[in-house]
């Protein structure tokens, strides 16, 4: 961590004083005559330079004693991210924080040293090596930085939601009130109900107040949203990427063994860098889940400081672009194998029929929606004749009952918390899935900010390179390491058409 007379910290009390919204989340400051951290965009009376003390991680701001400022809300900053591939002690706190970020592995958690244990088996090292390691490029143990992501969970849905103490107990991954209550208390010095103040009012049918998510700018919401409204499915997504910038879409999600179905709405706030979240009343018991696939889907943790400072030479009409993430890896998976080979219209008209046939029906109270995507369970059932009266070829029949065969038996998880590799290798190994849609999967399911679509069209197209095959495609792998580990952004500015060349919008593997 840096020092208080170091030039870095220089820089973050000018990022401070100016409230510059590209560095919320980088850091936050410390405030030693108030004991109250804030992020560097809170509006309040900016403090004198020998006042502050910077932190990474909210964690090391609450591991040294200070509390979060309830106006600028801690809870609600981004998510710091240190993409490495090459620094293998960078690579496993990656993994580490990623997987302790995932709310849907708080629930049940064992607590206590046996935590650690757990996470360290998954990234198969000892727990005292991961200890060390966390320690050494945080400052903080695994189990400080667990705690106070809870807790600002649990911040967070005390000022938006009118939830009963208890379930926001559980819903944040602590086992008993009891816990959560003493937790709270040694962390904050005030007791949940104090934090809450007065709960928001709720109207029923979902009408909660709205929860906040913020990004660091630039951010084009327009572009994300005609990506999304372009393979959008009736029923279950609704894409507006003109004024108001809005999707609103069905969800189904797993959490402690329940299963949760319900909707949510999103809503974008330029001017703030704001995004305003509405959930339907079935899903606020998985709220953290359902924010964290939110930030997901809408890649709003991205560091377009450190992306652009590689990408913006080649693509210097891109710096506001997100990769696309999804709120459910298995249906993006499924998507993309039915897009194979074929135009974006194409993977989509396939993509509405499997929906309509397999997909369970659901009451909402917006009329678009009214669909949820089929389970893998579902499609594992259904029979190869059903699917190709679809249209479905044989070889995406194969591809589709296989995936949701793995994903079934636990051997394939498609989410932002599974190890690229070896998950890579696990689709490459099933029926019909190549490198390209591996990449892929891993791009916007795994959200991989290196994944490489090997082979695709329009990449070689936009890289100039002429030809087709297998020489083309190691020419455009060979011209794509100059943009790690950032290629997923390439792929999506390339895409886009931010290169001088021209992409095509079909014959080209689509998403």
């Amino acid at each position: 961590m840096d020092t208080p007379e170091s030039t870095d910290d220089d820089a973050r009390y000018r990022a401070l004083c100016s409230h510059d919204a590209r560095f919320d989340g980088r850091f936050f400051t410390a405030v030693t005559s108030t004991g109250i951290y804030c992020r560097p965009v809170c509006r309040v009376r900016t403090p004198r330079r020998e006042n502050c003390r910077f932190f990474e991680h909210a964690a090391q701001a609450e591991q040294a004693g200070f509390r979060p400022c309830l106006r600028c809300r801690p809870e609600l900053a981004p998510l710091q991210r240190h993409w490495s591939t090459e620094d293998a002690r960078n690579i496993l706190v990656q993994q580490a924080t990623q997987w302790l970020d995932n709310p849907q592995n708080w629930p049940g958690a064992i607590e206590g040293g046996a935590t650690v244990a757990r996470l360290a088996s998954r990234l198969g090292v000892s727990d005292r090596h991961l200890r060390r390691i966390f320690e050494d490029r945080l400052g903080v143990s695994p189990l400080q930085y667990l705690l106070t992501r809870k807790l600002l969970a649990a911040k967070q849905m005390l000022a938006d939601t009118a939830l009963p103490i208890s379930q926001i107990a559980l819903a944040s991954g602590f086992a008993s009130l009891r816990r959560f209550n003493a937790a709270f208390g040694d962390h904050y010095s005030l007791s949940p109900s104090q934090m809450r103040r007065q709960p928001p009012s709720t109207t029923g049918h979902g009408d909660s107040t709205p929860v906040q998510l913020f990004w660091r700018p630039p951010f084009d919401a327009a572009a994300l949203l005609r990506f999304l409204a372009e393979r959008q499915l009736p029923g279950i997504e609704n894409a507006q990427p003109d004024a108001p910038l809005s999707l609103q879409r069905t969800a189904r999600l797993e959490s402690g063994g329940s299963m949760h179905t319900g909707w949510f709405s999103a809503r974008f706030d330029l001017d703030a860098h704001r995004l305003w979240l509405q959930v339907s009343d079935s899903l606020l018991p998985v709220l953290p889940a359902v924010i964290w696939r939110v930030r997901a889907l809408f890649d709003l943790d991205a560091h377009p400081q450190a992306i652009n400072a590689v990408l913006h030479a080649d693509f210097p009409e891109g710096d506001g672009l997100r990769v696309p993430g999804c709120f459910d890896g298995f249906e993006l998976a499924v998507r993309a194998i039915l897009g194979q080979q074929i135009t974006v219209a194409a993977a989509r008209t396939l993509a509405i029929r499997l929906t309509e046939r397999l997909g369970d029906v659901i009451t909402t109270p917006h009329p678009p929606l009214h669909r949820l995507f089929p389970t893998a369970q579902a499609l594992a059932s259904v029979s190869a004749n059903t699917l190709g009266e679809l249209g479905i070829v044989r070889q995406r029949q194969e591809a589709l009952m296989s995936l949701a065969r793995a994903v079934l038996e636990g051997s394939l998880v498609l989410n932002a918390h599974a190890d690229v590799r070896t998950t890579t290798q696990a689709l490459q190994a099933l029926p019909g899935i190549g490198p390209w849609t591996a990449q892929y999967i891993a791009m916007r399911a795994l959200r991989w900010p290196d994944a490489w679509p090997e082979g695709d069209v329009a990449l070689i197209k936009a890289l100039g390179i002429e030809g087709r095959g297998r020489a083309a495609t190691l020419e455009a792998g060979r011209q794509s390491t100059a943009w790690r580990p950032w290629r997923s952004y390439a792929a999506i500015r390339a895409w886009a058409g931010t290169f001088d060349s021209p992409i095509p919008t079909s014959g080209v593997p689509t998403p």
